[in-house]
Parts: C-alpha cells; structure tokens; sequence
C-alpha cells in the first residue's frame, strides 16, 4: 500500500495525457486493414472483425472470397456457389459486427464481400429517394445526399458502416419522432440476391417495398435471406439542428430518462453512474436560416497517437492486475470532465467550441469517425481499437429496455452504484453509458416497442481466463437487463448471453423464420451461429472453465469463474436470479470510497 499514491498520480498523468492529447491531434491516421485475410492463391480464407477478436475468440475460414463490382456479377457468383452447395456469408469493407454473424460454416465456405459494390446509383431531388450499392458507407450517403440538399434524417453515430451491414444488424441513431431512428424504418426498395432454383437460374433477385410482407423480414435479415444488392432510402430536405449538452445529478435519471426522447428530436443520454451524473444532449430542428456552421467530430472516433494508447492501455492492465479501483476512478474523472468541458468534439465553426447551443446542418452533425481518414504512416495513429497496435480491446453490452420498464431498470443499476461506489468506473474510461432513444419497428426483426438503447462498453483482458475489476457488477447488470426486463440485443454487439432466448422475444418471428426458409431454401445462407441465435439449432452458450468471464455461459459453478483468483460463482445482490462471477476475498484497493470522493 505503500506506493499506492505514486501509482495513483501515475494514472492521472497518464489519462490526462490522453485527454490533451485528443484534443490537439486531428491529423490522419493508418486505414484500417481488410477483415478478410488470404493465402497468396486465395485458397484459403480468414475474417474477423474490426476489433480483431469474436467474443469466443474463434477463427473463422473460408475457402476463398468473392469480390462482385455490380449486381449481374454478384448474381453469377451466388448462381455459382448454389450449383455447388456451398456456404455463403457476406462480408462487408470494415466488418464492425461485433458476434459472429458474418463467419460461414466450414473451411470450403465462400465470403462475399461488398467492399467494391459501393456506388452510389441515383439521388432523385423530386421523390427525395438515394438508391445505393449495398457496400456503400453511411458517409458516403451523408455527403453525396448532401450535396442534393438532402438528409437522411436519423443514423447511426459512426459512419464507418455500410448500408447492408448497418441494415441487417438494425443499427440506428436516437429519436423516437417520425418512423423512429432506425435505418431500415427509412429504406424503401430492397434489392436481394437469393439461391434460385433451376428456373431461376441458381440464383433470385427479388425487388421488395412497402406492398410486400417480405420486405419487412429483409429490413432487418442478419444476412441470413441473400445479399442485400441494392437499397432505396427515403430522406428529407436538408436541415439544421441545434445542440446543447447539460450536465446533471443522475438523482432523477430514472424519470427523466423518459420523458426526455418526447421533449427534444435528437435526444440522448451518456450517464456515468459511479459519478452520479448524467449529461443530457438536447437535440432540436431550428429554421435554416438560424446562423451558425457547427460541426460534430467526435473525440474517441478521431485518429489517435499509437504510442499514447499503449501507455493508456497499460495503466488500465496495471490497474486490472493490482484491482486498482480507485485509479480507475481517477482517470475516468479525468476523461469524462475533458469531454464535457469540449463538447465532446462539437465546434461551432469547425475549428473552435465558443459555447452553447451549437448550430449546424445536419450532415455534419448526424455521424462522424475521421480516424478512417488515413494516410498510410507506419500506424503512428489509427483508430483507437485497431487490433495491430496495443490499444483498447473491450467488450460491448447493448441491449434495448422498453420505455414501460426502463425506470425500474435505471433504479436498479442506481441500486448497485450504492453498494458498490466505484464498481462503474471502469465503463465510464469508455464515456459511461450511451442511452439512444429507438422507436418501435415494423421490421420483423426490429424494435418491438418503443425503448432506450443502452451501449456498454468495457475493459476486455487479453487473456480469457483472467476476471476483470468489478466481474460481478457487470454481469449482473447484463443478465438483469436481458432476463428481468427483457432486453433485446443489438444484433450487430453483445457477447454470447445476451443471445440466449432471445428470437422468443420478437412476436413475428416464425413469419420471419418462414420466410429465410423460402429465401434460403438450401441453407446456404445460414450457419451454427446463425442457426443457434434464431433458435433453429442448439444454444448459444459456450460451457467450459472461466466460460462466464467471456460471457460466454451464465456461471453455475465456480470453474465457470475464475476461483483461482478468488472469483467464485454466486447469485446477484439485487437481481438475486443472476449467477454472476464474485470476488470472495482480498478486498479491492479504493472500494471503500463514497461517491463524493469520486
């Protein structure tokens, strides 16, 4: 204990090193690699995704991949491979899909991938419609509707995804106004390229909107149904939004958290619990000819110093390894007051934060992520998750609570807080909790009603087996929000539990399940992961030893755990249905500071 407060000013050093650091450094960085790997013949195949790693840790082969420039070669190539009965997935350019949804089964499977089906096809100013390639960015969509005096009007934060990726995994922005925030709510037409039969040469496009009960299935279809080819999205007349950030006690969370997404359009919420603060973002239209050129260039999306995410990196494993709370603390302090105090990366002008609200158009509000503008440099900078350098590697939990029952979970996160003071802290080093507002979905595979997203992001160990600070709270809060309250999970994030039961969840589920079969006839569209998370074959879950640190199983047994670290298996403290990993012994350095002294 005797150095604890040389490791402590250590930890402030370095995060606010980073958090300066942030601020100042705009520059490009190195282009994130292709997720697809291939031998020198390209005979044999691996994919993974953006942050390097599947929640089991699994590789995923496939004997060769497929990259279609227009929809008449990626016909001949699902023509082809339906011929020969071969397992297809679709593989998109930067493969930001957290679970497994994009591995197909065997090492003789084909991976399409849509990097290069990523052209923009029509804008119509009249019927204010884009139609797009399936590989074609967000940003992309940004600009060019843009440049039409066009908007799409609710997205995603991060505009590194492509439409087909962001489509068949439901990814959306925050607004409960108009059809809601989820992207597929604003498609139109779906171009899908399916296995034919005989007559249909081996392989079907099918052209799907509105008068189509298929096209709810399509609208969210995991990649289960073809390849999305072509996607026709609605938009809206360019527009300006004007934004301020209030920082509040989280003390009525629970109650305003609902009432929030009624009051302002583009509401959202980041809460850091262990803080006792929730930073409300409110979120409005204004008349366009309100002053102002704001722009959104979100801080933790920037490029950053490769060196500089080494050093924070390490301070967290030192952390981890000396169950070092109170340094968590101290640095999570530290990050969340930078942002606050630079508006998270707003700027009035596109230079400079002068002060509140800040005015602009929507595109350049909507979505940011310029560490993917990059120049190759040796990786001095990258995106901050990028699996070559040592940077952060976490897990990300988010679930979706309806708003009928979104009080009581809030209430019993709060609940744990006041057990356990610094437990959160570790989340809030990855800017707490992100709450979006989502609407309810006629997409089969969409929203049920209308709920809170809440994303969860938090430290992973490098080693599978090794407990994380705090094991227990995480997990309870996990469990808590898919089995008490019924959470549904993003389809695109979570680890494994999240998906256990989960298609029972949806009420049009077997319309859903029946249509894959009349698309997928042969299966090829389907693997083992697919298969178990729409409840068609086995379970999701993965038993074996330290099984639960991973989120791979619900512990029900101490091997499940890590007992040669002293976390054993035991019921949750106040949703007492949960099994969650505990640390039974050798107290946590920090744990007994109240929530003042954080």
């Amino acid at each position: 204990m005797a150095n604890f407060p040389i490791k402590t000013n250590i930890s402030r050093h370095l995060f606010r090193s980073k958090c300066l650091f942030l601020l100042v450094f705009i520059v490009s960085g190195t282009p994130p690699e292709d997720p697809i790997k291939c031998s020198s013949n390209n005979s044999t195949c691996t994919i993974t995704n953006s942050y390097g790693m599947f929640p089991d840790r699994s590789v995923c082969k496939a004997a060769d991949v497929s990259y279609p420039t227009s929809e008449q070669e990626l016909i001949s190539i699902v023509s082809m491979a339906t011929i020969a009965k071969r397992k297809m997935k679709v593989a998109t350019r930067f493969s930001h899909s957290i679970p497994k949804l994009v591995c197909p089964d065997g090492a003789d499977g084909l991976l399409i991938s849509t990097k290069y089906l990523n052209k923009i096809l029509k804008i119509d100013p009249e019927a204010m419609t884009i139609t797009v390639e399936s590989g074609v960015t967000l940003r992309q969509i940004i600009e060019e509707a843009s440049k039409a005096g066009l908007a799409l009007p609710y997205t995603p934060y991060w505009w590194g995804l492509t439409i087909g990726g962001l489509m068949g995994t439901g990814a959306h922005g925050s607004s409960l106004y108009g059809k809601g925030s989820s992207v597929h709510d604003y498609a139109v037409e779906i171009r899908i390229v399916s296995p034919g039969k005989a007559e249909d040469k081996y392989a079907k496009v099918r052209v799907l909107n509105e008068s189509h009960q298929d096209f709810q299935a399509a609208k969210v279809s995991l990649g289960v149904l073809g390849v999305i080819s072509q996607v026709t999205l609605k938009l809206q007349p360019l527009f300006k939004r004007s934004i301020t950030y209030v920082v509040k006690n989280d003390s009525s969370l629970a109650d305003e958290a609902i009432s929030l997404g009624r009051q302002h359009e583009f509401a959202d919420i980041i809460w850091y619990p262990s803080q006792r603060k929730a930073v409300y973002r409110i979120d409005d239209r204004v008349p366009s000819n309100t002053s102002g050129n704001g722009l959104y260039d979100f801080i933790p999306f920037r490029s950053t110093l490769t060196a500089e995410l080494a050093i924070v990196r390490t301070a967290e494993e030192t952390q981890e390894s000396t169950n070092d709370a109170n340094g968590k603390c101290i640095g999570a302090k530290l990050v969340t007051t930078t942002l606050v105090d630079t508006a998270f990366g707003l700027t009035n002008n596109g230079i400079l934060f002068t002060g509140y609200p800040v005015v602009g158009f929507q595109n350049r509000f909507q979505s940011s992520g310029t560490c993917l503008d990059s120049l190759q440099d040796a990786l001095i900078t990258a995106c901050p998750w990028d699996p070559r350098i040592k940077g952060e590697f976490f897990h990300q939990t988010t679930f979706t609570i309806g708003l009928s029952v979104v009080k009581n979970f809030i209430e019993d996160v709060q609940k744990l807080v006041d057990l356990e003071p610094q437990s959160l802290c570790g989340l809030e080093l990855y800017n707490g909790i992100l709450m979006r507002y989502v609407k309810a979905s006629s997409a089969f595979l969409g929203k049920q009603e209308d709920s809170i997203d809440f994303d969860v992001s938090y430290y992973r160990s490098k080693d599978p087996m090794t407990p994380r600070l705090y094991e227990d709270i995480l997990e309870e809060i996990e469990q808590m929000a898919v089995f008490k309250y019924g959470g549904l999970p993003h389809w695109g994030k979570n680890r494994n539990i999240a998906f256990d039961g989960a298609i029972k969840k949806y009420k049009n589920a077997k319309k859903f399940l029946k249509i894959k079969e009349k698309y997928d006839y042969l299966g090829l569209f389907s693997s083992e992961w697919t298969n178990q998370i729409l409840g068609l074959k086995g379970e999701v879950s993965i038993v074996k030893d330290g099984c639960a640190l991973e989120g791979l199983c619900i512990c029900s047994q101490d091997s499940h755990c890590a007992p040669s670290n002293d976390y054993l298996c035991r019921p949750g403290k106040i949703y007492t249905d949960a099994r969650v990993c505990t640390r039974v012994s050798s107290k946590i350095r920090g744990s007994s500071a109240s929530s003042d002294e954080l």
